[in-house]
C-alpha cells in the first residue's frame, strides 16, 4: 500500500502550543496505516530552498511535546510563496510569486495534502493557495486572539498568564516606591490580552485599540488614586493603543520581507503624555515583549492545540480541505478558509468584558459611563 503524506508547517510568529498541535497531527496520522506526516522548516520556506529542508515526523520525534513552547520546526513571518523576497542586481530587494512553482514542487516530493499552523497573515497563504488547487487544511495560531472563526487561538492563554504575573510582581514594586506603572503588552489590533490580564491583574488602567484613549481621563484616574492614599497605580496597554486623533506608534522594519510595521513605544509615549499633561508622580514603564511569547503553554493552550492537530490530521483523512480548524465552545468544528479570514475578532467597547472591567473601576480612558 502507498503511503500519503501531509505536510505540516508553522509560519508567523511564535506561540505556546505550536509543539502541542504537531504532536496531536502526528499521534493521530500514526492510527492510520496509509498516512505519514514530514515537516517543513520555517514555514514553507523548507520548500522553497534548495536544497529542500523536509524532516521525518513520528511518534518518536514528537514524544513529550506538548510541554515545549516554540516549535520543532522554526518559524517566519517573512516573505512566503506568494511574496518572495529576492534581491536586484542594483542591490535593492523586490518580491516574486513563487506559489505555482512550490505547488509543483510539492508534487514531486509525494505531498498529497498540507496543515498550515499560523495567523491571520498564514491562513490567507492557505486560502490563496486553496483556490490554486492545493489540499489545505488551516491551525488557527495568535496569541493575540483575533481570529474571528474561533472562540479561542491557543497561546492567548499563556501570555495572559504570563502578563498577569507579571503584573502581579509590578505591584510590589509600585506600592513600594508609590509610583505609576505602564505595562506594555502585545495587541497589534486587538486588545484581548491587554484586557484579561488587566482584570486577573487588579490594574487601574487598560488602554486598549479598540478604545482611543483620552490622556486627561487617564491623569485624573491616576489622581484619585493617590488622593485615596492607594500611593500607585498599575497601567496595562497594548501595543497598538493610540490616543483619539492619533495614530499607534512603531516603525518601518529594516528586515527583509517583513512587511508589517513593527509596533512598539506606546508606553513610553504615554508616559511621557503624562508628564506633559502634569502628572508628577514617578512613572516608570515595563515592555514584556516576546516574553508573552516564550516558555511552557498552560494546560488549556495544550489541551486546545491537541485538539486542533487531531482535528486538522481528520479533515486530511477526509480529504475535507480548504477548511481551517476551530473552537466553536464545546466543540472543535471546520470552517472554510474564506470566513476564517473574513475579519478580525476585536474587542467591543460595549461587551460584557469590558462592562465587567468598569464595573471594577477599571478606566479606558473614555467618557463612556457604566451602563446598567
Amino acid at each position: 500500500m502507498a503511503l500519503k503524506r501531509v505536510m505540516v508547517l508553522t509560519g508567523g510568529g511564535d506561540c505556546p502550543g505550536l509543539n502541542a498541535v504537531i504532536r496531536g497531527i502526528v499521534k493521530r496520522a500514526s492510527q492510520e496505516k496509509d498516512w505519514e506526516v514530514i515537516g517543513c522548516i520555517e514555514s514553507f520556506n523548507g520548500v522553497l530552498r534548495e536544497p529542500t529542508e523536509i524532516v521525518e515526523l513520528n511518534e518518536k520525534a514528537v514524544e513529550g511535546l506538548q510541554i515545549q513552547g516554540g516549535t520543532i520546526l522554526g518559524t517566519t513571518n517573512k516573505g512566503g510563496p506568494f511574496a518572495w523576497p529576492v534581491r536586484q542586481q542594483d542591490g535593492t530587494w523586490t518580491t516574486v510569486d513563487r506559489s505555482d512553482e512550490m505547488i509543483r514542487k510539492l508534487q514531486y516530493l509525494g505531498v498529497d495534502a498540507v496543515i498550515n499552523i499560523g495567523g491571520d497573515g498564514s491562513q490567507r497563504i492557505s486560502l490563496g493557495l486553496a483556490q490554486k488547487g492545493l489540499n489545505i487544511v488551516g491551525v488557527p495560531k495568535t496569541i493575540d486572539n483575533d481570529l474571528s472563526s474561533t472562540d479561542y487561538t491557543f497561546g492567548f492563554q499563556t501570555a495572559v498568564q504570563i502578563c498577569t504575573e507579571a503584573i502581579d510582581k509590578l505591584v510590589t514594586t509600585a506600592a513600594s516606591h508609590n509610583r505609576v506603572f505602564i505595562m506594555e503588552v502585545m495587541g497589534r489590533d486587538a486588545g484581548w490580552i491587554a484586557l484579561h490580564s488587566a482584570i486577573a491583574g487588579g490594574a487601574d488602567i487598560c488602554i486598549i485599540p479598540e478604545i482611543p484613549y483620552d490622556i486627561n481621563k487617564i491623569k485624573e484616574k491616576i489622581e484619585q488614586r493617590y488622593n485615596k492614599r492607594h500611593g500607585y497605580c498599575i497601567i496595562v496597554v497594548a501595543e497598538g493603543a493610540k490616543p483619539k486623533g492619533g495614530t499607534t506608534v512603531g516603525t518601518e522594519s529594516s528586515e527583509v520581507g517583513y512587511q508589517h510595521i513593527r509596533l512598539g513605544g506606546i508606553g513610553h509615549q504615554l508616559a511621557a503624555e503624562l508628564k506633559a499633561a502634569g502628572v508628577e508622580h514617578d512613572i516608570r514603564c515595563t515592555i514584556l515583549g516576546h516574553l508573552q511569547r516564550g516558555g511552557t503553554p498552560v494546560a488549556f493552550d495544550r489541551i486546545l492545540a491537541s485538539q486542533f492537530g487531531v482535528r486538522a490530521m481528520e479533515e486530511v483523512i477526509r480529504g475535507n480541505y480548504g477548511q481551517m480548524v476551530a473552537y466553536r465552545h464545546p466543540d472543535i468544528v471546520a470552517v472554510p478558509l474564506e470566513e476564517a479570514v473574513r475579519a478580525q475578532n476585536l474587542v467591543d467597547p460595549n461587551g460584557s468584558l469590558v462592562h465587567t472591567a468598569k464595573g471594577l473601576g477599571i478606566e479606558f480612558g473614555q467618557d463612556t459611563p457604566v451602563s446598567k
